[in-house]
């Protein structure tokens, strides 16, 4: 898909004042550290290297602002829930997420990553949280799905699926893994439906 084939980084945004101009159309990833956000972008732009892999959790410092053309972006949030990061960085990566999520007029789809086998955690209810006053779209990402068999990963799908009937937006779930390829064309699907590409 041309969409992502011109992937191209911008901006590495580590305080609110910095924030690109909130104008076009973006779609932004969040999800736990190690949630296998990093691959999962790599996998629907069909790069290797085009958002950092780590075994550490925590790596994603910043958020970071892809251009797609015709005024589209991704952004790359900071991967949360990650115990090591110091008290004081995790505060302001909250306020800068938080923040994000709430008042950025050109988001209009939030993409949660969410590792297959926990499903949705406390703090991706907080993303949602932040997100349900907006009454935008949210699309979860199962990810990891390589790791369980059809049958496992399906009632995970309807479980999730359930759960975000929750969300006042429009919320929609997929099975998805970056590793297998899984889902990758629906997710790209499901993301020029929403930049209308």
């Amino acid at each position: 898909m041309s969409l992502f084939s011109q992937l191209e980084f911008r901006y590495a945004v580590h305080q609110l004042p910095d924030m690109p101009p909130d104008q076009g159309a973006e779609v932004a990833f969040a999800g736990r550290s190690n949630a296998g956000k990093s691959t999962a972008i790599n996998a629907l732009a069909n790069r290797r290297k085009l958002a950092f892999v780590s075994k550490t959790p925590g790596r994603t410092q910043a958020i970071n602002f892809f251009d797609m053309g015709n005024h589209c972006s991704l952004v790359d949030l900071p991967g949360y829930g990650y115990a090591k990061v110091p008290r004081q960085e995790q505060e302001r990566w909250d306020e800068l997420i938080g923040t994000y999520i709430s008042n950025r007029n050109s988001l209009i789809l939030l993409i949660i990553i969410v590792d297959i086998r926990r499903g949705l955690t406390p703090l991706d209810w907080q993303m949602l949280d932040w997100l349900a006053p907006t009454n935008k779209a949210v699309h979860v990402l199962l990810t990891k799905s390589d790791k369980l068999n059809r049958q496992q990963a399906d009632a995970m799908l309807k479980q999730t699926t359930a759960d975000l009937a929750r969300h006042p937006g429009e919320a929609t779930a997929q099975i998805f893994s970056g590793t297998s390829k899984t889902g990758v064309k629906q997710a790209q699907a499901v993301i020029a439906r929403w930049l209308k590409q």
